[in-house]
């Protein structure tokens, strides 16, 4: 068993936190969500490692390395546009013929991994292995419709509502795929969509197993879905203090100081993390916030909100579902209201 991880996406609808950042590279519970990707793929017990990459290959390249940090051999595979996920396939093919694999969207998160996906697979061995959860939306997705448990149609992104069982991001084959992407015309999104590669196995006669998610999983294609797979990754996290709390602070829940953070006259509420080196002072914190490393929180307030490195938010009062990114420095002195924003890199703020 091989994976293939997808990370050449250009995130449009993460700008502009993606202008200078990879969409799998923004961080979740302070961690980058291609490396919760890169770990459940090594806790499913697969070494070799395939990464797509586009546009942001030189960022992910430096980010990942070999592979070695996770115990992972990786071999990056380039695609020359994001052309669809039967495109990636097809840029692959050397990596993934004669193997099965497993094909992992880099910017998916599933609370309960992959390891139990995979299992199945190897179980029944079909050739290709989906899975299903119910969405409210799904015109932004892939959706099944299926007639007794069996899969009988595959569409990408429906204009009509046609079901709502959307395709989660993992999906298990066999080498066929390869054989049903190479059939395959751009959709009229002007991708080669690996519905259409499905359902060119389905009418095939080939095995098609679906099965639904059963945990919390979430494509983090918005600002509001990296906030909610924030809130889910630091809600499983386990109290950890390494850092300094002084005896005016107070922590409560499920909270985790980095080393080397500093924690001043403050109050961290859980769930919640504070980077390394990052200082905390006259401050409230959480729940559900990310703080980076380097970062520096002074006479400010904020709740539900991801804070990348080297941040500097100083007398900023209600500060809420925000994403800030690197180097972002945020001012303000007593503005009414809560402010909610999603700023990129290098940004300067003042609040009045």
């Amino acid at each position: 068993m091989r994976a293939l991880v997808l990370s050449g996406g250009e995130g449009s609808r993460l700008r502009p936190i993606t202008h200078t950042n990879a969409k799998q590279l923004v961080p979740i519970a302070n961690k980058p969500i291609l490396f919760h990707v890169l770990e459940d793929v090594r806790e499913a017990g697969i070494v070799e490692t395939g990464i797509v990459v586009g546009e942001t290959a030189r960022e992910v390249e430096a980010a990942v390395g070999d592979g070695s940090a996770w115990d992972l051999r990786v071999t990056y595979v380039r695609q020359e546009a994001p052309l669809g996920l039967a495109h990636a396939v097809l840029a692959a093919r050397d990596f993934v013929a004669g193997e099965p694999f497993v094909m992992y969207l880099g910017d998916n998160v599933l609370l309960e991994g992959i390891t139990g996906f995979v299992q199945e697979f190897e179980r029944h061995r079909p050739d290709a292995q989906i899975f299903l959860a119910r969405v409210p939306e799904p015109e932004h997705f892939g959706v099944a419709v299926l007639e007794d448990e069996r899969v009988v149609r595959l569409v990408e992104k429906p204009r009509e509502r046609i079901s709502d069982l959307a395709l989660v991001g993992v999906y298990l084959f066999d080498d066929s795929i390869i054989e049903a992407a190479e059939t395959l015309r751009p959709s009229w999104r002007g991708e080669y969509e690996i519905t259409e590669a499905i359902q060119y196995l389905i009418d095939n006669g080939r095995t098609v197993r679906a099965e639904m998610v059963s945990g919390w999983w979430k494509d983090t294609g918005k600002p509001e879905d990296l906030l909610e797979a924030n809130r889910m990754m630091l809600s499983v996290q386990a109290r950890r203090v390494e850092g300094e709390v002084d005896g005016d602070s107070r922590l409560q829940g499920r909270v985790v100081i980095e080393r080397d953070a500093k924690v001043v006259r403050s109050e961290i509420r859980g769930p919640a993390i504070v980077g390394e080196g990052t200082v905390v002072e006259d401050s409230t914190l959480g729940p559900n916030v990310s703080v980076s490393y380097g970062c520096t929180v002074s006479g400010s307030r904020i709740e539900d909100s991801i804070v990348m490195e080297r941040c500097t938010i100083a007398g900023v009062r209600a500060l809420a579902r925000s994403i800030l990114g690197r180097d972002v420095d945020v001012r303000g002195a007593e503005p009414p209201g809560v402010h909610r924003l999603v700023v990129g890199d290098q940004s300067r703020l003042e609040l009045d």
